[in-house]
This record gives structure tokens, C-alpha cells and sequence, in this order.
């Protein structure tokens, strides 16, 4: 895989993960978080990388918690990185956040709905940094390799592909394990985005579901099938994060369920 700034443990052979909340709530609240992922990746010699949306623009209602202010959001991201010496991602929404959001992280994150977004593709490319495209929940694998050519052919090679599995009806996700093996004929690596990929979007309280009971059999599917990394949104209150608690993996979980993945990937291997 291509050099991702402060990204360590990239000879270790495991898999590497890009973990965090869902959004960006307090300064405190993410340095706590990120204190104690750094200390399970340290252990286990996981490569890892900070995530935080500084803004969530894709919400159901129009009272849902959106952030705390995007300048004030992405410092506490730059801090993140700096005080434990590990790269950030977040996910950017419109072309004109691109540059400003690059100042502060080291990967852009395009979100699955926006997937297909030019503009947005071309202006992330540019900045130079890594870029992690979510595969949208209304395409297949193989026609992410056009996402792909977008970033590559604005002149940046460095691109990750996420899968967050497929709309099944109105209300569900499914995950189909083929796509991770057709999105890494692309040379991109491939995330699974656990967490995400047990949504329930669309109910009728405006507010998103989940089944996080889920969370490690879709995650050792992963590993199993060669997914290259994890995506996996963790919080040590998911019942009252302000959002997605209901598809986040308690911050307590965490290290166990690593464990068993780092085993998994071992006997592949």
C-alpha cells in the first residue's frame, strides 16, 4: 500500500483500521477515545487511523446533531494526530470543503451517497492526500473502478476503497462479501466498513437503526475474505452518542473483538 503519514505497524501484517467516533463532540470526548484505541493498536500492532466527521451533513431530520462547528472540529482532529502521533480521516460533503478540510487531516473521506460526485472526487484528488471513497450503498463493486480512475487520473494514486454494503429494500443493509475482492482489482485497498454496514436507515422515528450485535460476524467475514483494512465507529456510550449510537461498538468491546481478528488474519495468512 502507498506511504500514509504516521501510519505505523505497516510491517506487522495485520490488516489496519480506521477507528473512532462517529462524529466529533468535544475536544475531551475524542482525545479519550483516541488515548485508549492508540493503546490496543499499540498492543497488538495494528496500523491505525483516527476517525471523525467534523460535520454531519447527511442527516434524517432536521433537529439532528450536525457538529460543534467545523473549524473547532477539525483543530480537535489536527490535535488527535499530533498529541498521539497517528493520521485522521473524515469525510467531506461539497468540493469547496476539500482544501480546507486537508489543512487539518491527512485522509479525505468521500461519503457512499457522493460517490459518484466529480467534482467532489476532483477537488479531494487535489489536495493530495489520501483519498477513501465509501462504495455507494446502490452500486456494485466493480463499478467503483470508475470512482477510482477519477482520483487517479486528477493525479493522485493514493486512493482506498470502502464498502458499506448494499440497500436491501427501504429500511436494511446487506453485505455482500464479493465486492471486497472485485473493488481490490481495482490496486486499491479495501476497507469494510463494519459498523456502517448494519444500519438500518430510514425508520419511521427519523432516526437511524442498527444491529451492532453484528458487528464482529461481519467483521471476521471480512478478515476472512482479505479485506486489507476495517472500518469501525466506536464510542464508550453508544446510547448517548449524538450519532449513529445505535450501530457504534461500545469503546469496551473494542480490544477483544481485535483480538480475534488479528488471529483470523494470522491463519490466513
Amino acid at each position: 500500500m502507498f506511504e500514509i503519514p504516521k501510519l505505523k505497524y505497516t510491517d506487522s501484517g495485520n490488516f489496519f483500521l480506521m477507528a473512532g467516533p462517529c462524529a466529533i463532540e468535544g475536544e475531551e470526548m475524542a482525545l479519550d477515545i483516541a488515548e485508549r484505541i492508540k493503546v490496543i493498536t499499540d498492543k497488538l500492532q495494528i496500523p491505525w487511523i483516527f476517525k471523525g466527521s467534523y460535520r454531519k451533513a447527511n442527516r434524517s431530520r432536521l433537529d439532528s446533531f450536525c457538529g460543534i462547528g467545523d473549524e473547532k472540529a477539525l483543530r480537535i482532529l489536527e490535535k488527535v494526530g499530533k498529541e498521539f502521533d497517528v493520521p485522521t480521516v473524515t469525510d467531506i460533503h461539497e468540493s469547496g470543503e476539500a482544501a480546507m478540510a486537508a489543512e487539518y487531516v491527512d485522509v479525505l473521506q468521500i461519503p457512499a451517497f457522493l460517490c459518484r460526485q466529480t467534482d467532489l472526487l476532483v477537488a479531494a484528488a487535489n489536495t493530495g492526500k489520501v483519498v477513501n471513497i465509501k462504495k455507494g450503498q446502490f452500486l456494485s463493486g466493480e463499478a467503483m473502478r470508475f470512482a477510482v480512475d477519477k482520483v487517479r487520473e486528477s493525479g493522485n494514486e493514493k486512493v482506498i476503497l470502502t464498502d458499506r454494503g448494499n440497500s436491501f429494500g427501504y429500511s436494511d443493509l446487506v453485505v455482500d462479501f464479493r465486492n471486497i475482492p472485485a473493488m481490490q482489482a481495482s490496486g486499491a485497498p479495501v476497507v469494510m466498513d463494519v459498523t456502517h454496514s448494519l444500519q438500518q436507515p430510514n425508520q419511521s422515528s427519523g432516526v437511524t437503526g442498527g444491529k451492532p450485535a453484528l458487528i464482529e460476524t461481519i467483521a471476521k467475514a471480512a478478515i476472512a475474505v482479505g479485506a486489507d483494512g476495517l472500518f469501525i465507529e466506536t464510542h464508550p456510550q453508544p446510547s448517548i452518542a449524538k450519532s449513529d449510537g445505535a450501530n457504534m461498538l461500545p469503546l469496551d468491546q473494542l480490544e477483544g473483538l481485535l483480538q480475534k481478528l488479528v488471529r483470523i488474519r494470522q491463519a490466513i495468512s
